[in-house]
């Protein structure tokens, strides 16, 4: 079976209900994309908690070793990780019980798609979180 993302206007549901956007693999190099997109994010009013494991704040937030490690509710996992990296976190966000898996641009993994599926996380795959707010929410532009 094919993976197909959920229409726009469901996403445009979650993402007016996302309280904190865990964001794995956020650097902490202004020039990186996943920096540049977590930026605006919070820029825009969203709750970002970065995901990095070598550093300890990014974008003025504390900076968490894992998923697990994060001790408030997550919303929204948000992975800036190769396609071969995502399956671990897809398990990760299933064990805290997280309520989005959101692949960015260009990375899609199946089976990762799956097994967060399977634990009721919605699953986003192969869109820029930061575009689908700017073409969704233009009011916050």
């Amino acid at each position: 079976m094919t993976f197909e993302n959920p229409s726009r206007e469901h996403i445009k549901e979650i993402l007016a209900s996302a309280g904190n956007i865990a964001v794995v693999g956020l650097s902490d190099k202004p020039d990186r994309t996943s920096y540049m997109v977590s930026a605006a994010m919070q820029s825009r009013g969203y709750r970002i908690i970065p995901v990095n494991p070598n550093a300890t704040e990014i974008l003025g937030e504390k900076c968490y070793a894992s998923l697990s490690d994060i001790p408030e509710p997550v919303d929204i996992v948000n992975v800036f990780r190769r396609a071969d990296q995502v399956v671990p976190v897809a398990e990760e966000a299933a064990k805290i019980k997280a309520k989005v898996f959101w692949l960015q641009l260009d990375i899609v993994n199946e089976e990762a798609g799956r097994i967060a599926s399977e634990a009721g996380l919605e699953v986003i795959m192969d869109r820029c979180i930061k575009v689908e707010d700017a073409i969704l929410n233009p009011r916050n532009n």
